[in-house]
C-alpha cells in the first residue's frame, strides 16, 4: 500500500493534509485509503538557495507499488502539489516539492 513521508518546516495542518490526501493517492492507484500510511517528519533548519531567504519547505515522497505509468504518476505529483498549500498554517511563502517513487510491497505474517 501507498508509503508517504512528509518532511516540513512550514506550520501545516498534518492531519487535515494527510486525510485529504488519502483518497488522492488510493484513487491514483486503485488502492483503498485505508491502506495508506503517512509520516510526518518536522525539519529543524533549511537552508534554501544562498541562504539570503527564509523559506520553509514542505516535501512530500509518495511511494507507490510498481505499475503505476508514469503520466499517472505525474498526475498524482500535480493533485499533491495543488493540495498543499489549503493545509499550510501560514501566508509565507514556502518550497513545496512532491516525488512520486515505486516501492516493492510486502507483507508478513504474523
Amino acid at each position: 500500500m501507498p508509503q508517504i513521508t512528509v518532511d516540513y518546516s512550514a506550520p501545516l495542518d498534518r492531519r487535515g493534509f494527510a486525510l485529504a490526501l488519502h483518497p488522492l493517492v488510493a484513487e491514483a492507484v486503485g488502492a483503498p485509503a485505508s491502506g495508506c500510511t503517512t509520516r510526518f517528519r518536522e525539519v529543524e533548519e533549511t537552508v534554501v538557495g544562498d541562504g539570503t531567504a527564509d523559506r520553509a519547505v514542505v516535501h512530500v515522497d509518495v511511494a507507490v507499488p510498481f505499475g503505476q505509468t508514469d503520466d499517472a504518476k505525474r498526475r498524482l505529483a500535480k493533485a499533491v502539489l495543488a493540495l498543499l498549500p489549503r493545509h499550510l498554517k501560514t501566508a509565507e511563502r514556502a518550497r513545496l516539492s512532491v516525488e512520486i517513487r515505486d516501492f516493492e510491497n510486502a507483507y508478513l505474517a504474523g
